[in-house]
């Protein structure tokens, strides 16, 4: 079992910034993935960015690439989501996600973010 603590969120205007941190317990060395999805209203949930726990290699939805950063603090087992440049578009309530190995996926709370003046 994992568990998922989300962090962060909340109201920023267009063009500012904003940092999501989720922090995984549990058990934490059966991840390989971790990562951030939103869900804006009526739409699907998607892939925002996503890192792998061993080779750090990242990857990030095109509507994002260069405006968000995701990072890992493997000690703290924790993730954080740097976002920049925040568009009207990227409001959604914003879900961490951790897959282990035998392909399990793990949800956490979710957490809104509304850009808007």
């Amino acid at each position: 079992q994992v568990q998922l603590v989300e962090s962060g969120g909340g109201l920023v205007q267009p063009g500012g910034s904003l940092r999501l941190s989720c922090t995984a317990s549990g058990s934490i060395s059966s991840i390989v993935v971790m990562g951030w999805y939103r869900q804006a209203p009526g739409k699907q949930r998607e892939l925002v960015a996503n890192t792998f726990t061993r080779t750090s290699y990242t990857n990030y939805a095109d509507s994002v690439k260069g405006r968000f950063t995701i990072s890992i603090d493997n000690r703290k087992s924790t993730i954080n989501l740097e976002m920049t440049s925040v568009k009207p578009e990227d409001t959604a309530v914003y879900y961490c996600n951790a897959r282990t190995y035998d392909v399990i996926d793990y949800w956490g709370q979710g957490t809104q973010v509304t850009v808007s003046s």
